[in-house]
């Protein structure tokens, strides 16, 4: 079955071969590429979180599903690297409503990733990822709220960008937390991720990362032997930008971050789908049900406090930062988790701990790439860059230089 669908071919109504459980089948769509352009001969997929028009969003959740016709229009960035020539070949899986960072969906099951066996590929954006590091696709789009690029990426061992809030842009992708979503991507290889980004970014309107900066507190967040494991990794970024200032980014504590940044999500989650939610019922999975318990009860003296607090966050980042600095940080606490562990130990030592560090760069609305640099046990671990606002090809430049 072919049709025409607002200008965009769509073809191959039967999901590809898939033995990592990455794409989506229940609403599966592909769409042609324009055939020529940067991007041409390249596969991808992106996120079920971004629409297609013709096809349901599922959102990673059934009821969403049941209850939402056809989108109406085909996300901007989908239709800009489809412009590029790219050809995209499936929607991915992705966490329920995307209130999650582990890749495990009670309804849709778990995809594999193929870098870590037998643990999770990172969630929200889990389909993208595990996608892309079973090379089953040349790149793959996602979104990122509280590190739903950055988690995959350090757990499948591959390359992910968190881009400055409004850099990319977001029409046709469903809002889930507005101020801190963001379109985001992944990939293998730097090279074919930095073209990726020529489409995407537009030009730069900051300087070159030139200032490295170490951020001992979210270094002391991270357990001895993954520290010591990422090391060797920033003394690579070190040896391409010089000498490295060693500075406490929060001054109050991440602890107190990351309560700011859970306050400012939670509200807005819940002002965006608190109403779907309490409507529509739907069955949660564990982890996600008391996650949407808990914004529920988020008031508005709390949020009108807690924005007043990412106002003097983002006056002390920025200043650090300045036009040319970038903060190094371990993009992760920890190598991913196996799958089926309990959902109160994935919240206290994956999801808080690992969102003490990921809350930076979300509550500035700066850029921040994951690249995987390192392994312990075996498994993947993410050095991350987290650049000033805008600074965002500059800093895949900078990667680019570190990854040689």
């Amino acid at each position: 079955m072919n049709e025409r669908v607002r200008g965009i071919e769509s073809t191959s109504w039967t999901a590809p071969d898939d033995p990592l459980g990455a794409f989506c089948r229940h609403n599966h769509v592909a769409l042609k590429g324009s055939g020529s352009g940067p991007l041409a001969g390249l596969r991808f997929a992106a996120k079920d979180a971004f629409e297609i028009a013709g096809a349901r969003t599922g959102f990673g959740q059934p009821d969403w599903l049941r209850t939402h016709e056809p989108a109406r229009q085909t996300a901007t960035a989908v239709q800009q690297v489809l412009g590029a020539g790219a050809e995209m070949v499936a929607k991915t899986h992705c966490d329920e409503l995307c209130y999650s960072l582990t890749g495990e969906n009670v309804h849709f099951g778990t995809p594999v990733n193929v870098n870590a066996p037998g643990r999770v590929p990172g969630g929200s954006s889990n389909g993208s990822a595990a996608a892309v590091a079973g090379e089953l696709v040349d790149f793959a789009l996602g979104t990122d709220c509280g590190g739903s690029v950055r988690i995959p990426a350090s757990y499948c061992g591959i390359i992910g960008l968190r881009p400055t809030h409004g850099r990319v842009c977001d029409q046709g992708v469903l809002p889930f937390a507005p101020s801190f979503d963001v379109v985001g991507w992944f990939a293998r290889h730097i090279g074919l991720f930095a073209k990726v980004g020529d489409v995407l970014l537009g030009e730069d309107k900051a300087a070159a990362p030139a200032r490295l900066i170490i951020a001992d507190d979210a270094w002391e967040q991270v357990e001895m032997p993954v520290a010591d494991a990422l090391r060797p990794a920033a003394g690579k970024v070190r040896a391409v930008l010089g000498r490295a200032q060693h500075v406490r980014v929060s001054i109050e504590g991440l602890a107190d971050w990351f309560e700011v940044f859970r306050t400012l999500q939670g509200a807005e989650i819940w002002s965006t789908l608190g109403s779907w939610v309490s409507e529509a019922k739907p069955k949660f999975g564990p982890g996600t049900k008391e996650r949407f318990e808990y914004a529920a009860t988020i008031t508005r003296d709390q949020v009108a406090a807690a924005k007043a607090r990412r106002g003097e966050i983002r006056a002390r980042v920025d200043e650090l930062l300045g036009d040319d600095g970038v903060i190094c940080v371990p993009t992760s606490p920890r190598a991913a988790p196996l799958r089926g562990t309990p959902a109160d130990k994935v919240e206290v030592e994956y999801r808080n701990q690992a969102q003490r560090i990921l809350c930076i760069a979300g509550l500035c609305g700066l850029p921040q790439i994951s690249l995987p640099m390192a392994t312990i046990d075996n498994l993947p671990l993410g050095l991350s860059l987290i650049g000033a606002r805008n600074s965002d090809r500059g800093l895949v430049a900078l990667a680019r230089r570190v990854l040689g």
